[in-house]
């Protein structure tokens, strides 16, 4: 893989990612909906603790259009306590167990850095794993995606959640993600850990400033050939600025989400699928006007 900078273009890499026993296809942007079953996620943590509201939330994002679902048993909201392995498999493994059986098409992902929690995702049939640290908060972790074959949510992040907000500081943000990810695909590659989506980590040990440098500059990320995935929904800098809550964020979230898949964006996860699934409608058809015109 090259890493030049001498032109950069559109994402042009493999368009079709393995997940278990389904296939992933980006040839356009799909949504991954949010599905947290943990007691105190930023914005709608404990309102799908029990196994009945998961299950009802899901069939819910489903019906409107998610490709896949991301669940998440551990807040890794700033300034979160971290959770043991055990608590984590506890509140995870049986909504897990019962959502890959009820919908065998959708791809389920997990929001995890555990080895041990990725190891039994794996085998009920998830086939993504989301990982905030890039494989450096368990090392056993990456072992076991290259072992299982699962599809690999690469992240950038400055710190843990429980720090990372703390000052945050950046010569240069845009460039020294780029080297990040650099060295971190150099030894997934080495690993034999192939199947790669990008996440720039909005909100992940950047200032609201540093956020919105590389929202503009998402375009600059293309240089990999490897889907970019965005986590903006209804994320503080977009709530901060307009001195507002989570829960009235929604609007900035898609205003957000549009400009991001104008740059690049491939995979937008979300807390609300129908406006993310509209939103990718409406660029597509820009995008769709703009080849057409090209050609006359």
């Amino acid at each position: 893989m090259s890493f030049s900078t001498d032109k950069i273009t559109p994402f042009s890499g493999n368009q079709y990612l393995p997940c278990g026993n389904n296939i992933l296809d980006l040839s356009s942007p799909v949504v991954m909906g949010i599905l947290n079953v943990t007691p105190d996620s930023f914005y709608d943590g404990g309102r799908y603790y029990l196994l009945d509201k998961q299950i009802a939330q899901a069939e819910k994002m489903i019906s409107e259009g998610a490709a896949i679902i991301d669940i998440g048993a551990a807040s890794t909201r700033p300034y979160a306590e971290e959770v043991s392995e055990a608590e984590e498999l506890k509140r995870l493994l049986p909504a897990l167990e019962i959502l890959v059986k009820r919908f065998p098409n959708i791809i389920f992902s997990v929001d995890t850095f555990w080895a041990s929690v990725a190891e039994a995702s794996a085998d009920l049939g998830a086939g993504i794993i989301n990982d905030i640290s890039g494989g450096t908060f368990d090392e056993n972790l990456l072992r076991i995606v290259s072992q299982k074959k699962l599809t690999y949510v690469l992240m950038h992040i400055q710190g843990t959640p429980k720090n990372m907000q703390q000052n945050p500081q950046y010569e240069n943000v845009v460039l020294e993600i780029i080297k990040y990810f650099q060295n971190k695909i150099h030894f997934l590659q080495e690993i034999e850990v192939n199947n790669i989506i990008l996440d720039l980590g909005f909100g992940f040990g950047k200032t609201i400033e540093h956020n919105y440098i590389i929202l503009k500059k998402m375009m600059e990320f293309q240089e990999f050939e490897l889907p970019i995935l965005v986590g903006l929904s209804r994320k503080s800098m977009l709530y901060k600025p307009l001195n507002i809550t989570p829960q009235e964020a929604l609007n900035a979230t898609t205003a957000a989400h549009t400009i991001a898949l104008l740059n690049g964006a491939k995979i937008l996860r979300v807390h609300d699928v129908k406006e993310a699934v509209e939103a990718i409608k409406i660029v597509a058809k820009l995008t769709d006007s703009i080849t057409f015109a090209e050609r006359i």
